[in-house]
């Protein structure tokens, strides 16, 4: 159980190592809410092994902050603008971001799809930016969202381009969980699907992430020739099949090389 004397010191921000650990758990709490986009203070206590008061009075200081806003139908907490006025800042200085721009913007002008780009955080693939269709149906802003890498297009691109170590490592730490029906959640299947990733240079994910969204994804590659990311292009699967697209997966890994050679990565 928590240690109510030690609690009440740090909420009252007695002494710095108090500060610091506050500080630690408010980024604890921004990272679940990153993660699951809406949790409750019960959720959040439970999963950190703190007290329901003292998540709460971590949220009251977030909302005060607006980097995290409560709502008001669920009584369940997200992330707030303030936290995108504090992004808004990175984009323009990271390279990676900045040499994709306008690759992602000519993709999703001429399939008329999302079209995103990942990179590996942690156990995650997490959007740095997106580039949206003209459709107005089913348009969702992913950058920021950390999403599992077994379940999305670009988590298995990134995913087959670690070593068999490092991927060990991953799968045994989050496991396999099933956000839908279609999920692999076997490590077997996952593990043939990523060869084959890496055979022809490109991923598909069906219903995998949520029923209903399909997508692809490429790898972007350093001047080392490293995977450093993943270009993705998704939609409604009533209306998006990736490998029946005409010529969309070739565009879609010469995407890729060119934001790869952006990057300095030699064009073959």
């Amino acid at each position: 159980m928590p240690n109510n004397d030690a609690e009440s010191s740090i909420d009252a921000g007695k002494g710095p190592q108090g500060g610091v650990q506050s500080v630690d758990r408010a980024l604890a709490v921004l990272d679940i809410l990153a993660r699951d986009g809406y949790a409750g203070v019960s959720e959040i206590a439970e999963e950190m092994n703190l007290h329901k008061s003292t998540i709460f009075r971590l949220l009251v200081s977030l909302v005060g902050r607006d980097l995290v806003q409560q709502d008001n139908g669920r009584g369940k907490y997200q992330l707030g603008f303030g936290v995108l006025r504090l992004a808004s800042s990175i984009p323009g200085r990271l390279s990676l971001v900045h040499e994709a721009r306008q690759v992602l913007e000519c993709l999703a002008e001429e399939y008329k799809e999302t079209v995103n780009l990942a990179v590996l955080r942690s156990n995650f693939a997490v959007n740095v930016d997106q580039a949206m269709g003209p459709s107005m149906l089913v348009m969702y802003d992913w950058v920021g969202s950390l999403t599992p890498l077994h379940a999305t297009s670009s988590g298995k691109v990134l995913l087959a381009a670690l070593t068999a170590d490092e991927r060990a490592r991953i799968l045994e730490e989050t496991g396999l969980p099933a956000r839908t029906p279609r999920t692999i959640t076997d490590r077997h299947q996952l593990e043939s699907q990523l060869l084959e990733v890496s055979r022809v240079g490109y991923a598909v994910a069906r219903d995998e992430i949520e029923i209903g969204l399909n997508a692809a994804a490429a790898p972007v590659y350093n001047h080392a020739g490293n995977v450093i990311g993943a270009v993705s292009i998704s939609g409604p699967a009533f209306r998006f099949d990736p490998e029946k697209t005409p010529g969309l997966l070739e565009a879609l890994k010469q995407a890729g090389l060119q934001i790869s050679a952006n990057m300095g990565y030699p064009r073959r």
